[in-house]
């Protein structure tokens, strides 16, 4: 068996690299970083290079499979590191180029190991870990991996790192109102004031697959979405180029809700959509309405999971103002290791203190859960 560290995910074969991650992480599915790195979204311009790792048996068979970058920066990550490479320069030191396993500008928990034998797992690690030595990367990342794999992490040598998303979980509600009727009377005022805000501006919503998503539909989309960047100082990190492709390649994956008034598209958001999750991405509006933002990322999402039986929503990062909406807090985690020992000693010490602020945080939050019932949300 031997290790191999490609340039580009076009060294794999599409069915080969698909029967390993399955159909449950659409942004994994080979089809997507494909049009990723083809679009020049993913590239060395743009600071991710390519080196994925696969695991080949002596004919060549495809056994096992991680996705991996080389990082020239740490933009598009959502695990900050830039204190630690603020202290590498301080010190004298090069932090870039480092190593990190994730999706690109993708915060979705998910596996980082595919593989036909669970006991590969720990291989196509020793062989992430030594391409960073042979390479002299600063360090490795592993973000967002599945919690089931963090013990093959630990076992390692890397240091684990906790945070919090908040995600929705669908318990067999019948529809929107069974799902309120979760709620106290309080928070249920509240979430329908929301609803009632967005009927009342006159704003319909449309649900579109990639099979109904066009070239106008998209440019629509996509200057809607660029617009909301923009007031935040930057672009969006996947191009109009990218989302047309990915939609064709991947149809029954991608859901835009599209919000209407006077028929004239007035605000989207881009979903992914799995076998059991649906991802929520990406949000933009071409002016403010009261409560249009809750309804087209949240409310509309919750919708769709329950019409359509998706037992998890995921909505993206931070947003204590999802708490109220229904969603609750799920931890995340990330794994790191540094090659310099006193530097990786120093983030040890820093991440345990940070655990214990994240449990507190989480304890926090639930305090202030819509449920009558604080249990009510949990997954089962």
């Amino acid at each position: 068996m031997r290790a191999v560290v490609s340039d580009g995910i076009a060294e794999f074969g599409a069915r080969d690299w698909n029967t390993l991650v399955g159909d449950s992480y659409p942004f994994l599915r080979h089809e997507f970083l494909l049009v990723a790195e083809a679009s020049g979204c993913v590239s060395p311009d743009t600071g991710w290079s390519p080196r994925h790792i696969g695991l080949y048996d002596d004919k060549g068979k495809l056994l096992g499979a991680m996705p991996l970058y080389e990082k020239t920066h740490s933009w598009g990550e959502f695990v900050f590191d830039w204190s630690w490479a603020q202290a590498y320069q301080q010190a004298g030191l090069d932090y870039y180029p480092k190593l990190v396993s994730a999706v690109p500008y993708t915060p979705a928990p998910s596996a980082r190991f595919f593989v036909s034998d669970p006991e590969l797992k720990p291989v196509l690690l020793q062989a992430a870990l030594a391409y960073a030595d042979k390479c002299d990367h600063s360090s490795l990342h592993v973000l967002f991996p599945r919690e089931d794999e963090l013990g093959i992490f630990e076992e390692a040598g890397l240091k684990l790192r906790k945070d919090c998303q908040f995600h929705w979980h669908n318990h067999d509600y019948r529809s929107f109102d069974d799902f309120l009727g979760t709620f106290s009377s309080k928070k249920r005022k509240k979430a329908r004031r929301d609803r009632r805000h967005v009927t009342e501006a006159g704003i319909r919503f449309r649900w579109l697959t990639g099979h109904e998503l066009d070239t106008a539909i998209w440019s629509d989309v996509y200057q809607l979405i660029s617009l909301t960047f923009l007031r935040r100082g930057s672009m969006p990190y996947f191009s109009y180029d990218f989302f047309v492709e990915v939609a064709q390649r991947m149809p029954d994956n991608i859901l835009v809700v599209l919000a209407e008034q006077n028929r004239q598209p007035t605000a989207a958001a881009v979903f992914y959509v799995s076998d059991a999750v649906l991802y929520g991405r990406y949000w933009g509006s071409n002016s403010q309405y009261n409560a249009l933002h809750f309804e087209t990322c949240y409310y509309q999402g919750i919708d769709f999971c329950i019409a359509n039986g998706k037992k998890i929503f995921e909505p993206g990062t931070q947003g204590e103002h999802k708490i109220s909406r229904g969603f609750t807090p799920v931890s995340t985690w990330s794994a790191h290791w540094l090659a310099r020992p006193e530097f990786f000693a120093a983030v040890a010490d820093y991440l345990e203190a940070e655990e214990r602020h994240i449990d507190r945080y989480i304890e926090a939050v639930n305090t202030h859960s819509p449920y009558r019932n604080q249990e009510a949300d949990q997954p089962k």
